[in-house]
């Protein structure tokens, strides 16, 4: 059988999604009632089934079951993994040839490893592959390095170009791990005692955080074999579990590095793919369909979309908790882990956060508290104004959006979900790199400090709003118009949000890349600066507003010219360096206001070499 690994992935994620353990049947007063029963963390555990539960659950175990077996057979016929072991490397000429199966999880090298790698010959690299070579080739701290990032980010990439672009003679002493569901840290260490009294060097694991006490024991990677000289890199896309390991058992002893955040230079450099609207549709994972690393579009439509927040977030979230300290930080959310309640509100928050930025762009102007942004663009269009958003019911509207994300009905929900919930939840979506707050900033100086939650990957963000507009359709009054009219109104509120979203990437994209600075809005009692980046060290400020128009108009910058919020924020943040509108047109110099391709002005932002 042929390595797959998408087949591989497939059946990982399908075994650990279906239930395990038995159904057992107790008589109790004479009545013989069903329970599921498994062991989790070193203790049984039960739970009750009615009859049609209990026929349900069976059939899902006897489909665990059968995906297991595949796996086994999958893994079992890899090249290099098990009985070929030895052919594959009597071509290297080496006595490691002599060890045989004692293998206890998944291992490639030799030839195995070098067929593996060359899946990704004439892919270009991503910048962070830099910092793994180093490491590599120079490091001599006795560190092991993480990279760590949601799936689909190119984490797997990077180390097949690591492996690419070994000498023979490296290849030779390398080996890389795929850790699966039910390996051990105790089959690991086992594995690489006799990887390393077989003298290799370099050691790749993947997925190292499927073994279930990875957390508690990750130590001895960097106490043992770092120690010893060996290179070990770990890969997965249980992020939060590596911010655990790194932040206790491993502390000091790795190196660690986030594939998640993929800026839009790297979008354009990686998947020769141009654009802002592009990168907005489909930024923030290596995906794209036809287009280098996966002939998947992650977020091509609403249901891709609920399927990668589902997988790569929301059980990335729980299977780290499941697992750190015993599951004993939990917290406020050991009531819905217990309920099986979790992922779902996970996935909840996560669109809750799309469906606030949705009705702000569709219902409220940040200051002048205006019904719509889109209704009042909609009604001065020069054009073909129209005040239909005026007359659709938007309480109904607002309502029917709520309603649309509710994952679970509340008459299904056991547990209120209260703001602390969503507190502890959002805490982790920050350290997943998945969200970030920008600031907005008032003159005159208020007390208030609000911010605007920016979701890190574009294109989720993008599929998740897109589907919540399309609820307008269902609204009496907007159905009533020609579909001539309706889809060009629908495209104006699209491109209302790709307006938001332009705005969003680049705060987002200069904060990352200016450290030491302020990035942050600027709002006034009347009008505001887009955005404002402050240089403390400096006292002095660059000015910004931010349009997704390609042509350059005059209303563009009128409060960069407004000589009277000028002065306030020079009084405030110290000298202007810089004015400008960033947008999709040309790069050029009109009334002493500078205007920036959109797409240009990101490329510079962290400029690097290319790699």
């Amino acid at each position: 059988m042929l390595y797959s690994e998408d087949r591989i992935r497939f059946l990982t994620k399908a075994i650990e999604e279906l239930p395990g353990g038995y159904i057992s049947n107790k008589t109790i007063n004479g009545k013989v009632r069903k329970y599921l029963q498994w062991t989790e963390n070193g203790k049984k555990k039960s739970k009750y089934l009615d009859d049609a539960s209990a026929i349900k659950t069976e059939a899902l175990i006897n489909e665990r079951r059968k995906y297991q077996q595949e796996l086994k057979e999958l893994l079992s016929s890899l090249p290099g993994a098990k009985g070929d072991r030895v052919a594959e490397m009597q071509m290297y000429g080496n006595a490691r040839a002599s060890e045989g199966n004692r293998y206890k999880t998944t291992v490639l090298y030799g030839m195995a490893l070098k067929r593996f790698a060359e899946t990704v010959k004439g892919l270009k690299r991503r910048e962070s592959y830099a910092l793994l070579e180093d490491y590599l080739k120079n490091d001599r701290s006795e560190k092991v390095f993480i990279l760590y990032g949601l799936r689909r980010t190119g984490k797997t990439t990077l180390i097949r170009q690591a492996i690419l672009s070994m000498s023979e003679e490296i290849l030779s002493e390398t080996a890389f791990i795929q850790v699966n569901i039910g390996d051990s840290l105790g089959e690991l260490n086992s594995d690489l005692r006799l990887l390393s009294e077989n003298g290799f060097k370099n050691v790749f694991i993947d997925e190292v955080t499927l073994a279930e006490d990875f957390i508690q024991g990750a130590a001895l990677l960097s106490d043992i074999y770092a120690a010893l000289g060996m290179k070990i890199v770990l890969s997965g896309t249980d992020s939060l579990g590596f911010v655990f390991s790194g932040s206790e058992e491993l502390y000091d002893r790795c190196i660690m590095l986030h594939t998640t955040f993929i800026p839009y230079r790297e979008f354009e450099r990686v998947l020769d793919i141009v654009g802002i609207d592009e990168y907005i549709r489909y930024g923030g994972t290596m995906s794209l369909g036809g287009k280098h690393y996966n002939e998947a579009v992650t977020f091509k439509t609403k249901s891709d979309a609920d399927e990668y927040v589902d997988s790569a977030i929301a059980k990335n979230i729980q299977h780290s908790l499941r697992f750190y300290r015993n599951g004993g930080h939990f917290r406020h959310l050991a009531d819905l882990y217990e309920k099986n309640e979790l992922t779902s509100v996970i996935n909840r928050v996560v669109e809750d956060i799309n469906h606030r930025f949705t009705i702000e762009v569709l219902t409220k102007d940040f200051i002048s508290n205006d019904l719509g942004i889109s209704r009042k663009n909609l009604r001065k269009d020069r054009n073909e104004p129209t005040d239909i958003l005026d007359r659709i019911d938007i309480k109904a509207f607002t309502e029917g959006l709520k309603n649309a994300l509710e994952i679970l009905n509340k008459d299904e929900q056991s547990i209120r979900i209260e703001e602390v919930h969503r507190a502890e939840i959002k805490e982790y979506l920050d350290l997943l790199d998945l969200t970030v707050d920008i600031p907005t900033e008032f003159l005159p100086v208020s007390g208030d400090r609000l911010y605007r939650t920016i979701v890190a990957q574009p294109g989720l963000r993008y599929a998740q709003a897109q589907a919540l507009v399309s609820r307008l359709l269902l609204d009496r009054e907007f159905r009533n118009i020609s579909a001539e009219d309706r889809n060009r109104i629908l495209q104006r509120i699209m491109n209302e949000i790709r307006g938001r979203m332009m705005e969003d990437i680049i705060l987002l994209e200069t904060m990352k890349t200016s450290p030491g600075k302020n990035v942050f809005r600027l709002c006034f009692a009347v009008g505001e600066f887009d955005m404002v980046v402050e240089d403390p060290a400096n006292v002095c400020c660059e000015l910004y507003e931010i349009k997704h128009s390609d042509t350059a108009v005059p209303g563009q910058c009128r409060n960069l010219l407004d000589d009277k919020k000028c002065a306030e924020a020079e009084f405030r943040y110290g000298r202007i360096a810089r004015k400008a509108v960033i947008y999709r047109g040309i790069d050029k110099t009109e009334n002493g206001i500078e205007y920036i391709n959109v797409e240009n002005y990101l490329k510079k932002l962290g400029e690097r070499h290319d790699l």
